[in-house]
């Protein structure tokens, strides 16, 4: 080409290498590498070796099983304007307070930007270590003379290796940038952490490799019309994935939800058909949400069905069950089903509160103030146990929920808190007949 398509002149157009062919030889090492410790026994490995850099943002540690892992690589992931980037600032900044230096790599923002979002946190950190770079290569240098002890990518996507002449954000790309930085996170005894990017389904961006790669996959979840965030956990070599972290956005950045519970119950109005309580286990912890379901005349030929915070399966399988097993007609309604708070809800216990607010809506009665539900539904209408009933009813009990609904197969086995009364229900078709019995009408 003799003349340039962007400047307009002629014989400006220098070809020049971007780098090596792809078989160039073996991957570079991005720091050197330590010496080998050598083949030990099971019984010779102590197993405390692993020490743990505390972070002291308590929801944060919670999730990761104690803190940071020297040498581990974890990956952030969530929707655009979540509340990855401020939670990766609030992170570096708690970690550099701690147990000293920290590095951002900032690619999609500039230093000035991330100087505008730091001025929100309590305590300006002034000496956390920024570096505008995308090339994996050159973030080497400053990370071989600083040796910071958290190093944080901003993200993954917009960094590009010299040997892959793929675009930034290609699976290629973020294939060979992830594993260069994982390597030198593991060479140089740094935490490393990368953000990442998910698509429109939900699913982490690029290739599957690179959940593999790391350590600790983290997803920061919520509504961005809410202020909660959850913080959860798909993969954890050094801890449990069972817990979950509450936080609440707030003009200081995310701020952590001690009693969430207490939040996610604060708006509600007691006495309201269609809304029911269910204490769901999260880990160690036990949330209590409002699950409300609404049933209106079908304005076209198909019944619509919207669930949100909620399965769409799990809630056509419910409907299935209460229209067979307890002779309530839904099927002709369109229902809308919704967990307050911008909370997703995956445990199965889940399933009789659910079927609760879609009765109640269906009959106008309303579920009495005081009681709580949690139970799994089968497809033959019976309600199965569920795990750690002793947290849900003592959580129920500490809000002033003194009516439970349990599974009969475990009414008798949990040793219910004082004022709290478990009534136990053997299938659905028993739940509604409570219902009709104790409800409460509307209005």
């Amino acid at each position: 080409m003799g003349r340039c398509p962007e400047c307009g002149e002629w014989n400006t157009l220098v070809e020049e290498t971007a780098g090596p062919p792809p078989d160039a030889g073996p991957r570079p090492a991005l720091l050197p590498e330590t010496g080998e410790e050598g083949v030990r026994t099971l019984g010779e490995v102590q197993p405390g070796s692993a020490p743990r850099l505390a972070t002291g943002l308590d929801e944060v540690d919670r999730v990761l099983g104690g803190g940071l892992v020297p040498g581990s690589v974890v990956l952030l992931a969530g929707e655009p304007g979540v509340g990855k980037s401020t939670l990766a600032l609030q992170l570096a900044a708690a970690v550099l307070r701690r147990h000293g230096p920290a590095l951002y790599v900032c690619g999609e923002e500039s230093p000035e930007q991330i100087r505008l979002r730091a001025e929100r946190l309590p305590d300006l950190p002034k000496d956390l270590l920024l570096l505008a770079e995308t090339s994996v290569e050159r973030i080497a240098g400053p990370w071989r003379e600083r040796r910071p002890g958290l190093v944080l990518v901003d993200s993954v996507q917009t960094v590009h290796c010299g040997r892959v002449e793929s675009a930034p954000g290609s699976v290629a790309q973020v294939r060979e940038s992830a594993a260069l930085l994982a390597a030198a996170a593991r060479s140089a005894g740094s935490a490393l952490v990368l953000i990442g990017h998910v698509t429109k389904e939900g699913s982490i961006a690029g290739p599957r490799v690179l959940e593999h790669l790391v350590d600790v996959v983290l997803t920061l979840e919520g509504d961005r019309a809410h202020p909660f965030r959850m913080l959860r956990a798909a993969k954890n070599r050094f801890g449990s994935t069972a817990e979950v972290g509450v936080f609440q956005m707030g003009g200081a950045g995310l701020e952590a939800v001690a009693n969430p519970s207490e939040l996610f119950l604060a708006e509600r109005r007691p006495g309201a058909p269609g809304s029911t309580i269910a204490p769901l286990v999260e880990g160690t912890r036990t949330l209590l949400v409002e699950i409300q379901a609404l049933l209106a005349p079908t304005g076209y030929g198909t019944a619509r069905r919207t669930a949100i915070g909620v399965d769409d399966a799990r809630v056509a399988l419910l409907l299935a069950v209460l229209d067979r097993r307890a002779r309530v007609d839904l099927l002709s309604c369109d229902l809308y089903v919704n967990a307050t708070g911008g909370v997703r809800i995956s445990e199965p216990a889940a399933d009789l509160a659910i079927a609760l607010a879609i009765v109640s809506s269906r009959l106008d009665l309303a579920v009495p103030p005081d009681v709580a539900a949690c139970g799994e539904v089968g497809l033959g209408g019976e309600v199965r146990r569920v795990g750690r009933l002793d947290l849900r009813l003592a959580e129920a009990a500490r809000l002033g929920f003194h009516r439970v609904l349990v599974p009969e197969t475990v009414a008798s086995e949990a040793a219910a808190p004082r004022g709290v009364v478990p009534i136990p229900v053997g299938d659905v078709a028993d739940a509604v007949a409570w219902l009709r019995e104790h409800g409460l009408p509307a209005g």
